[in-house]
């Protein structure tokens, strides 16, 4: 009996232990876990803790991705209620993570001296030395937030210091909240009330407070609620109201006293039963040639591993669709957090508009056709995005003004021994006759707007004209569609004026850096405005200065009001830089060969200024003397030039990365047999590496996601693509340069498969960060930087006007790599 009953005893003991087990699992499962990438994941809800640090950007701290979509970012402790670009941040430690318990920490210490270091950060708090951690750990289905201080806070910032997160307002407005017995709407725009504090500075009053706040209670998606559990309230805040660029804050107090748990906050977003991510398809959207590789890339959660059908369906000229091709998807495995099928359809060359489907998704419409690349694909860039973005000129289109006259008053010489907030350093010396306030002539002419921002880097004015001479060269780009008058300092959008636009932009360019070197003998570094105030305008770039030039020493009058004037001159900086001096004259003895015959005297100006900076600027940067030396030997064909790149051989072998696609152009021009075999050996194996690196993503092209948008960097690949198939064709095909489109114009990570290219394609981004970016709107034509990683593993694209490293046009690369890179492939595809 004995033994039978301690045998039923262990039997019904093992299964309370199997039950408990189970029970065990069950709960680990209904519940955020720390996952091999270091943050915490229960269903579609995804905590990270100091992944990123971008807090200028909306990336860092504390952040919440849910249901697919990021919702909240920049949990930390900050100075003000709502932090704006150049507000003090903390310097950031070393993220700890406890497996065990799947807390994370990560050390946090104010001052922070690298925000200071490059002039980002006018802001310094020299009285406040203070550290402490931020704890994220899991309760259940919703996690904590703890801060521990190293000690109390000074007396003196009690009620200013407090922890903050911030919520992504794109996907709130019109969703309601709930703060305790308070409730509303978010609203479109700031409504909030804004006052004066103690201390002369501009708040905004609380759109509520309380000590628990439910954000989109109506929607399971987004649904989120956040509960203070240390002392006193949280408040909701617009930051929009303080800062155009701003998010919703919600924010509670440090209390006096408080050290340990000082912040406690238990936050519980909504995660939806069985959610996983839609699959998407990604396509370019503009379309495909006849004889291009034609690939689909299908993205789908990182659970999802069915493999549906899918379909190519031509659209019917009469309607309807009709299926052109049905196939099971090829596998190609995990890139970041998704898995990835392929659809190949190269063999598909029939003419005519179609789309794809997958399950439910189907794609916009795109076409196949051998003239896919010919019309309204480089044309917004050259017809649109480039006048507008001209500086010193009123940009008109027909009833529309882009922007008036502006900055006819540049520039002044920059203070020595200052550093700007942008990043500008103006040394000891101005480096010229010129002294700081004196108005340097021969700069209020010519140059582009660069981006959101309206300074004029060199380096951006340089890259341009070097991408336009080549593509005009290469090309014979004979497109008219605007009027540019240098005289009367206007432009005409869509009307032709007789003069190939391209030629009228090169010129443009070149007005203002030959300008700066007639003037100062050497090149300027950049021109920029000088007060926060100016350079964060909105709009028109006629608002920023009066249009006249300001004088040191003298009376100087506004021309409107009459009344005194301000110091409203943008700055010129200068710089002892020879890369940038070799790398901006490259540029300029490349232009000099497109000006002869249209504009001489520019055309002269250039190469002589080429020269001198040939022979006076020191070898120490060989990869942009090589870029010199080849432009200045295509123009002159002089000996002296062709001499450098012989004996520098080696040299060039050993960089090829960087000098393969510049030197492939004198493959013809030079005879020398050391010279070829040395140089294709060298690209043979720069061909090997790409092919190896284009593995690596189910893209074609090598892709490293990085906190900034990657599709400027993949159109310069693309771009030095072209050069390097035309200069050693028997070595190079013309594959990634063609999946370098494809990329940019909508086949790229992310659900949003739009086009990076401003009104290009069915589907673009057509909320951007340009100038007119508060409109939320867009400048056809316009270049964005496109998806971004938020590390460690989702890629974000939000159709939201204020991130730069996302939605930002760029002069430069930027641009003519895109203009360039379509016109290359229309040029390979259809040549005889």
């Amino acid at each position: 009996m004995k033994s039978k009953f301690t045998s039923l005893a262990a039997i019904a003991i093992c299964c309370l232990l199997t039950q408990f087990s189970d029970a065990q699992v069950a709960s680990k499962k209904d519940a955020m876990t720390l996952n091999a990438q270091e943050y915490l994941e229960y269903k579609g809800v995804n905590v990270m803790l100091a992944h990123d640090f971008y807090p200028e950007g909306h990336q860092g701290g504390v952040g919440v991705i849910q249901n697919g979509q990021r919702v909240a970012t920049n949990g930390d402790i900050r100075l003000e209620p709502t932090p704006g670009q150049w507000s003090p941040t903390p310097k950031v430690g070393k993220r700890v993570v406890n497996r065990a318990t799947g807390e994370v920490s990560v050390r946090m210490e104010f001052p922070n001296p690298e925000m200071n270091r490059h002039g980002f950060n006018p802001i310094i708090y020299p009285d406040l030395n203070f550290a402490y951690n931020i704890r994220v750990l899991p309760v259940g289905k919703a996690f904590k937030i703890i801060v521990d201080l190293d000690k109390p806070l000074p007396d003196g910032w009690i009620g200013k210091m407090g922890f903050n997160i911030e919520l992504y307002p794109g996907i709130l407005f019109g969703k309601s909240y709930y703060m305790d017995k308070q409730f509303g709407i978010f609203p479109q725009q700031a409504n909030g009330q804004t006052y004066t504090d103690a201390e002369g500075e501009i708040q905004v009053t609380p759109m509520a407070e309380g000590k628990s706040l439910t954000i989109s209670p109506e929607t399971a998606l987004q649904q989120m609620t956040i509960q203070n559990l240390s002392s006193g309230n949280l408040q909701l805040l617009d930051g929009r109201a303080k800062h155009n660029n701003g998010w919703f804050v919600v924010r509670s107090l440090i209390a006096k006293g408080a050290s340990k748990n000082a912040i406690e906050w238990l936050v519980t977003p909504n995660a939806v039963d069985g959610w996983q991510s839609e699959p998407v398809v990604q396509v370019s959207q503009v379309g495909y040639h006849p004889a291009q590789q034609k690939i689909a890339v299908i993205e789908l959660d990182k659970n999802d591993r069915r493999v549906l059908p899918v379909s190519l369906l031509r659209i019917n000229e009469k309607g309807g669709l009709e299926t052109a091709l049905k196939v099971i998807p090829t596998n190609w495995g995990d890139f970041l957090r998704y898995h990835y099928l392929q659809f190949d359809f190269t063999k598909i060359t029939r003419s005519g508009m179609y789309v794809v489907k997958y399950g439910n998704y189907q794609t916009e419409p795109f076409q196949i056709s051998a003239d896919v690349f010919k019309n309204d694909v480089w044309q917004p860039t050259l017809s649109y995005f480039l006048p507008i973005q001209m500086c010193h000129m009123r940009v008109n289109e027909k009833y529309r003004v882009w922007h008036g006259l502006c900055h006819m008053d540049d520039a002044r010489m920059a203070p020595i021994d200052s550093n700007h907030f942008d990043g500008y350093i103006q040394g000891h010396s101005t480096l010229n006759k010129y002294k700081p306030g004196d108005n340097v002539p021969f700069l209020d002419r010519g140059a582009w707007h660069d981006a959101g921002d309206f300074d004029l880097r060199v380096e951006s004015q340089a890259e341009t004209v070097h991408g336009l001479t080549l593509a005009y060269e290469a090309f014979d780009v004979k497109y008219d569609n605007t009027t540019i008058d240098q005289k009367n300092h206007t432009v005409e959008i869509h009307q032709p004026d007789g003069k190939p636009d391209m030629l009228q932009q090169i010129e443009h360019g070149l007005l203002a850096i030959t300008g700066g070197y007639q003037a100062m003998g050497r090149f300027y570094r950049g021109v920029i405005e000088p007060t926060i105030r100016q350079y964060t305008i909105l709009g028109d770039a006629a608002n920023i200065t009066d249009n006249k030039p300001f004088v040191t020493k003298a009376t100087n009058i506004d021309p409107i009001l009459k009344t005194p004037a301000a110091a409203d001159d943008r700055w010129v900086f200068t710089e002892d830089n020879p890369g940038r001096s070799l790398e901006t004259a490259a540029s300029l003895a490349a232009a000099s060969r497109v000006m002869m015959g249209y504009n001489d005297t520019l055309s002269s100006q250039c190469l002589q200024i080429a020269k001198e900076v040939w022979k006076n600027t020191p070898d120490q940067t060989l990869r942009h003397r090589i870029a010199l030396a080849v432009e200045l030997f295509i123009t002159t064909k002089d000996k002296t030039y062709s001499d450098y790149l012989l004996n520098n051989t080696d040299a060039i072998a050993n960089s090829i990365d960087n000098t393969g696609w510049l030197v492939g152009r004198t493959m013809p021009l030079i005879n020398d047999a050391n010279y070829h075999a040395k140089i294709t050996e060298a690209v043979k194996k720069l061909y090997a590496k790409i092919q190896e690196q284009g593995k690596k993503t189910p893209y074609g092209v090598p892709y490293e996601p990085n906190i900034w948008g990657a599709g400027w960097g993949i159109q310069n690949f693309g771009y030095k693509q072209y050069f390097l198939y035309a200069g050693f064709p028997s070595v190079f095909s013309g594959t990634y340069m063609l999946n370098a489109i494809d990329f940019v114009l909508g086949c790229h990570p992310g659900s949003n498969t739009a086009s990076f290219v401003s009104g290009v394609g069915s589907r673009s981004m057509t909320t951007a960060y340009g100038f007119n970016r508060a409109d939320r709107s867009y400048i056809p034509g316009g270049i964005t930087s496109g998806t971004a990683l938020i590390r460690p593993d989702f890629p974000e694209l939000l159709n939201w006007p204020y991130l730069w490293q996302q939605g930002e046009y760029v002069l430069g690369g930027g641009t003519t790599d895109y203009l360039f890179l379509v016109l290359a492939a229309d040029h390979v595809l259809n040549k005889k």
